[in-house]
């Protein structure tokens, strides 16, 4: 169960702890943002509605509760059924909480009065949410201080809601509308407030920038940990469930990012591989490759991570090929990033990287240039290079202008096209797939077709395919990498040894408890004795 305290969110042990200050920053922003706003009258208040607790049919059972997002980011709560308010001419914060039957103390446990939550969410007012009505008609937060002088307001005129309600260009999907009993009798603003707040989201703060490199640093020793506990006749699913294991385990992540892609040999080469209908259930093999793309969340802050390796802890020349071809393009585009830097450039880099290994490989023939032309790398890699990333997996503002959107094949799947500025946070992630299908319909175009060479490349394809993913903040003269996982083949192997050599790696976060007599060397990738007295401060 999470912990608030002084210290705000904490999962306990070795966990982060997420000051509420991060939430009231992000007010502050918000409303400066829209204090600018030409047409806003001095009297707004944003509404945010939070997610609503659900059941799934049977009436008493709750799947786990994860916060809307937007809701998320101005208030940080953990629980549903509430709404907040923050009046932007102060930045005075409101919360509405669920007013709860008697009942709850027996099902659920103890009921908190308002005064804890102001507390605990570091907020000016709670109230419950059939007071809405009522509180926001004679909100003046100049001059009230307690919710008795807030009853002895007079009548004055209505103030101005800001409510979300726009397209997330993402997912295709609306934002939810705040709404209350009695909304109908204020004016309501349904335009201002999506694009102010999204644009605020894109553009991480220092607190929040704290909790992604948490996510990544428990992220990375998870991808770790699965990387040494592999072995072949083993099922996908026991893979996702190691994943799973050390992120709650030792990083109190009681949700992940997303549903884990957990792919090995040709199922490497379905890029959303995991689903239902295929849910990581195909047993390894000694001479498979693997694609793990599985991220961590803590406190709703996400990370992305893809890792791919094989199985034996040893690649064959074939998959060396493809490895390296998709590291290279990996770091070139993580080399070239900085403020100002259009992203679909960055793309089209990424593709000339893998076309050029391709070729040197003897896969391909031909001009790079004219490959480029004909998009031909599409088929290799039919997504996009990567995505912002901060509360949502896939975060929000990608498109300042949906309209924009490239319609050709591999960039019509970018789900940004922005330039680059100081303080984003987006997934690199480029891949070399081997899909049947689409080399099918390749052979079958002469403008591609010429090309390829299928000899060659029918060697490839039970392999499935490579994707590296790794996440980086915008700097102001780069990135700043906050994945950690071995990365050249060399690393990998190295890292993968000590599969061998049966190293308890389930305990060896336990070696820095050991009144730090012991640290494990990252280098060396061995545990080593270390002097009295000497801390290790949770390093591995």
């Amino acid at each position: 169960m999470a912990t608030f305290s002084q210290s705000g969110f904490w999962r306990g042990g070795n966990t982060l702890k997420v000051s509420m200050e991060l939430f009231s920053k992000n007010r502050q922003r918000l409303c400066e943002s829209l204090s600018s706003h030409p047409t806003l009258p001095s009297r707004a208040l944003i509404i945010l509605q939070g997610g609503m607790a659900e059941t799934r049919n049977c009436t008493d059972h709750e799947p786990i509760f994860r916060q809307e997002s937007f809701f998320h980011w101005c208030f940080g709560v953990i629980e549903p059924d509430f709404l907040g308010a923050i009046d932007v001419a102060t930045g005075k914060s409101i919360l509405f909480i669920p007013r709860l039957p008697e009942s709850y103390v027996s099902w659920m446990g103890r009921i908190k009065e308002p005064n804890e939550f102001k507390t605990i969410y570091d907020v000016d007012f709670v109230y419950y949410t059939d007071e809405i009505e009522n509180v926001l008609s004679h909100f003046q937060p100049t001059s009230v201080n307690d919710q008795q002088a807030q009853s002895k307001s007079i009548t004055h005129q209505l103030p101005l809601l800001l409510v979300l309600h726009g397209l997330n260009t993402d997912s295709g999907n609306h934002c939810k509308q705040a709404h209350f009993n009695g909304i109908e009798k204020f004016h309501v603003d349904t335009t201002t407030l999506h694009p102010v707040i999204s644009e605020c989201r894109v553009i991480k703060t220092d607190l929040e920038l704290e909790v992604l490199a948490y996510t990544n640093k428990i992220s990375s020793e998870a991808h770790k940990f699965v990387m040494l506990h592999i072995k072949p006749g083993m099922y996908e699913y026991e893979l996702e469930a190691l994943f799973q294991y050390y992120c709650y385990r030792y990083g109190g992540m009681r949700h992940l990012s997303y549903t884990c892609i957990c792919a090995s040999g040709e199922n490497s080469a379905v890029l959303h591989y995991g689903h239902a209908g295929a849910p990581n259930d195909r047993q390894l093999k000694d001479t498979d490759l693997c694609l793990f793309d599985m991220g961590g969340e803590y406190y709703c802050y996400a990370s992305d991570i893809t890792c791919s390796f094989p199985v034996s802890g040893h690649f064959t020349r074939e998959q060396r090929i493809v490895y390296e071809a998709v590291l290279d393009a990996n770091r070139h585009v993580m080399e070239s990033v900085r403020p100002g830097v259009s992203w679909v450039d960055m793309h089209l880099l990424a593709e000339r990287v893998q076309l050029q290994h391709l070729l040197k490989a003897g896969l391909l023939e031909g001009n790079i240039n004219d490959m480029m032309k004909v998009r031909l790398c599409a088929i290799f890699m039919p997504h996009g290079l990567g995505h912002m990333i901060g509360i949502d997996t896939h975060d929000v503002a990608g498109y300042l202008d949906p309209t924009t959107r490239i319609q050709l094949p591999g960039l019509k799947s970018l789900r940004t096209n922005r330039n680059l500025k100081e303080g984003m946070c987006l997934t690199i992630e480029p891949g070399i797939y081997f899909n049947e299908l689409l080399l099918n319909k390749a052979y079958s175009d002469p403008e591609q077709a010429k090309f390829l060479i299928k000899s060659e490349l029918d060697k490839y394809l039970g392999m499935g395919g490579v994707r590296i993913e790794d996440n980086i903040v915008v700097t102001k003269d780069g990135c700043r990498l906050l994945t950690q996982v071995p990365r050249t083949c060399e690393e990998i192997e190295q890292w993968m040894k000590n599969k061998h050599e049966k190293l308890n790696v389930d305990d060896y976060k336990k070696f820095c408890e050991l009144n730090g007599k012991y640290r494990y060397d990252n280098q060396q990738l061995k545990v080593n004795k270390i002097k009295d007295n000497v801390s290790c401060n949770g390093d591995k």
